[in-house]
């Protein structure tokens, strides 16, 4: 079988706020969000920046708003039969989060899995209820968002995590999309969230990749680094048949996907850009061809990732990737981490939808390696129907998904 994937209904959250309208008052605008870090002391660091929206709340509240409004625009019943996979932090961050917690101080006897989530710990420990986007020791082990999730939806079927770093959201899109393609699922939810928390500043300054001028420009010659953002969505994917035979209405379609890993270096992407282009030339075979009327980049503002992406999407569209306007996204949002595959969708959703491209905020003097159409500064107006979106992350992991305008 090799049925249709239709998207039916989004959520989204980002530092300008929640929803569709927030993103096109910020994203589309072309205006970062960048702003001094309120959540921890940042005097360690080189830099105290980042695109957060206020307080941070427990990563389960965040992914049950966004996950609720993208089941409220689908329409789909309580009790619906739907697979949840999530994209979420599962390496050395949530294992010393679990251990942590359970260690803590009027811990539960069996480690946060008995008593409420956010009971267990020390106020101010990683896991108690003080700790920035996180309860208890259980809310830190990664196949419990996918769990709480579906059980706060009410919704039937398999769940699972991925903690694939920053292509975890998109990945958890691509299975999602093999699962109904193939007739193994009707309708699968996909979510993913990323609270902007000091480990992982800590990780990114200790790597000098955060930007040292507190502008994040992608594709520029002054470019400098990154600056992490809060980010959460979800987005409901299903069969045609099942959306037709529910009435929903499609906002999209999911017409190609691809994951690759080029195994490289641990965090330098191949400098011609290998993986993205396994990843996304299995897309856009998938999909039907290599005609792209925008692109999504994963877009970090670094040193090897631009020209390495560049090189790539000049590999797979050829002559034409110089009349495809490319732009990223994080330049204004930041970079979502685990949440940026299917933020990153949205948000391309809306460009196809809108009809207006995103703008590269920020944009100064373009890098003489990094030579396409970025469209820089400001939103353009555009007849759109097919786009691509693009994630990567350390270890040469890959993901590429294309969306058409339904």
């Amino acid at each position: 079988m090799d049925r249709e994937v239709l998207l039916t209904g989004f959520g989204v959250r980002t530092a300008f706020g929640t929803g569709a309208d927030a993103v096109r008052e910020g994203v589309f605008d072309g205006r970062p969000a960048f702003a001094p870090i309120t959540r921890f002391d940042t005097g360690p660091y080189r830099t105290g920046l980042a695109a957060t929206g206020g307080p941070a709340a427990p990563l389960r509240e965040v992914l049950a708003e966004v996950g609720g409004a993208a089941v409220a625009m689908a329409g789909l019943p309580t009790g619906a039969g739907a697979a949840v996979l999530v994209g979420t932090a599962g390496d050395f961050t949530g294992l010393t989060r679990f251990w942590r917690a359970a260690d803590a101080p009027g811990a539960p006897g069996a480690p946060g899995f008995s008593g409420s989530p956010g009971s267990s710990g020390a106020p101010g420990s990683p896991g108690s209820p003080g700790a920035v986007g996180f309860g208890g020791a259980a809310e830190t082990v990664p196949a419990w968002q996918a769990e709480t999730l579906a059980d706060t939806l009410g919704v039937r079927g398999p769940r699972q995590a991925f903690t694939s770093a920053c292509v975890a959201s998109a990945t958890a899109i691509t299975h999602a999309c093999r699962l109904i393609a193939s007739g193994r699922a009707d309708t699968a939810i996909c979510a993913g969230a990323y609270l902007v928390e000091e480990e992982n500043l800590a990780k990114f300054d200790s790597g000098f990749a955060l930007s040292r001028d507190g502008m994040v420009r992608p594709f520029c010659a002054d470019r400098s680094g990154l600056l992490l953002g809060d980010g959460a969505a979800a987005v409901v994917l299903e069969s045609a048949e099942s959306a037709r035979r529910r009435g929903a209405r499609a906002l999209g379609a999911l017409t190609g996907w691809g994951a690759a890993g080029d195994a490289h270096h641990v965090a330098r992407p191949h400098p011609e850009g290998a993986g993205l282009v396994m990843a996304a030339g299995r897309a856009l075979r998938r999909a039907g061809g290599p005609r792209i009327d925008y692109v999504n980049a994963h877009g970090t503002a670094t040193r090897y990732n631009d020209p390495a992406e560049t090189r790539g999407l000049r590999t797979l569209f050829g002559a034409a990737a110089a009349r495809t306007p490319v732009s990223s996204t994080k330049s204004t949002t930041g970079h979502l981490l685990e949440a940026s595959g299917v933020v990153e969708l949205v948000i391309t959703l809306l460009a196809l939808r809108d009809g207006v491209l995103p703008p590269t905020a920020g944009f100064t003097e373009p890098d003489p390696h990094c030579d396409l159409d970025y469209v820089p500064n400001r939103p353009h107006k555009a007849e759109l129907r097919r786009a691509l979106t693009v994630n990567a992350a350390f270890g040469g992991a890959n993901t590429a998904l294309v969306l058409e305008r339904a």
